[in-house]
This record gives C-alpha cells, sequence and structure tokens, in this order.
C-alpha cells in the first residue's frame, strides 16, 4: 500500500468477492477446474472463515491466462505454472528497482541540500587566488610600526 488510508469498502482487482461459480462463468472454465488449478497452486483464491474459495478480477483474469496459454499454446500446467511465477518475480523486481529509484533519488537531493548547506556556510570575507604575471617588478612589503 502507499502509505494512504483505503476504504475497507472500495472494491479493487485484488477485492476477493467472485464466489467459485460466477468465477468459473466470468473466466468460462467448469468449476471443477478451478479447483484443479487451485490445488495445483497456479490460481490461489482468498478464503472465507467456512473455507469457500472467493475470487478477484485479477484472478479470473489470470485464470483466462491460464486458460488461453493450455488451449491456444498448447504449454502444459506446470509450464503455465512456472510462467505465473516467473512474471511474479518480475512484477516484484520492477516493484523493487522503482522502490530503489526512488531511493536513490532521494539521497541525491538530500545531497544536493546538503552541499548547498555547505556552500553557504564558506566565509565570504576570503578572496579567491587568482595568479599574478610574473614581471621584473620588485615590491617590497614593510610594516607599519606600532604607535
Amino acid at each position: 500500500m502507499d502509505g494512504r488510508r483505503r476504504n475497507p469498502y472500495q472494491l479493487t482487482d485484488e477485492t476477493p468477492v467472485y464466489v467459485i461459480s460466477i468465477a468459473a462463468q466470468l473466466s468460462g472454465l467448469h468449476p471443477q477446474t478451478l479447483r484443479q488449478y487451485d490445488r495445483l497452486g497456479l490460481v490461489s483464491p482468498d478464503r472465507t472463515a467456512g473455507r469457500g474459495r472467493r475470487y478477484s478480477a485479477r484472478d479470473i483474469e489470470l485464470l483466462r491466462t491460464v486458460q488461453q496459454l493450455s488451449q491456444d499454446e498448447r504449454i502444459n500446467l506446470a509450464g503455465i505454472k512456472r510462467i505465473i511465477e516467473l512474471e511474479n518475480q518480475v512484477t516484484a523486481l520492477q516493484q523493487r528497482v522503482a522502490e530503489l529509484s526512488a531511493a536513490v533519488d532521494g539521497a541525491a537531493v538530500a545531497m544536493q541540500q546538503r552541499e548547498a548547506q555547505v556552500h553557504a556556510s564558506y566565509r565570504r570575507d576570503l578572496v579567491p587566488y587568482q595568479d599574478v604575471q610574473q614581471t621584473g617588478a620588485l615590491v617590497v612589503w614593510r610594516p607599519k610600526p606600532k604607535p
């Protein structure tokens, strides 16, 4: 979650709301197929207190993807499970990269602010050194006598 409080009654793609019969209709699969996919770990719906399955819109989309990979691409269920695991891993890594990028950006801003503070603390009465052209003139310095 992004730190903001979410309305507990707000529906998202991950809100488990569909019972198995509705999820089967929406995905175009038989309820027994959904149970098999759950046993194999392909699609794992949430459970109610009574152990009933509740599917989210994301679960139904995943069911459709599994069906498409199985029927159209002729990929076996073990292969589909591996594909899903790798896609989940890629998603997690992309989120981690985004987190680390944000942390690096924050550190860069903090470093720039600290650098600005250091520059602001410089004494302004110092004069930058400028190289003087060498001439044949001789300069003699004599301190003023103390009164």
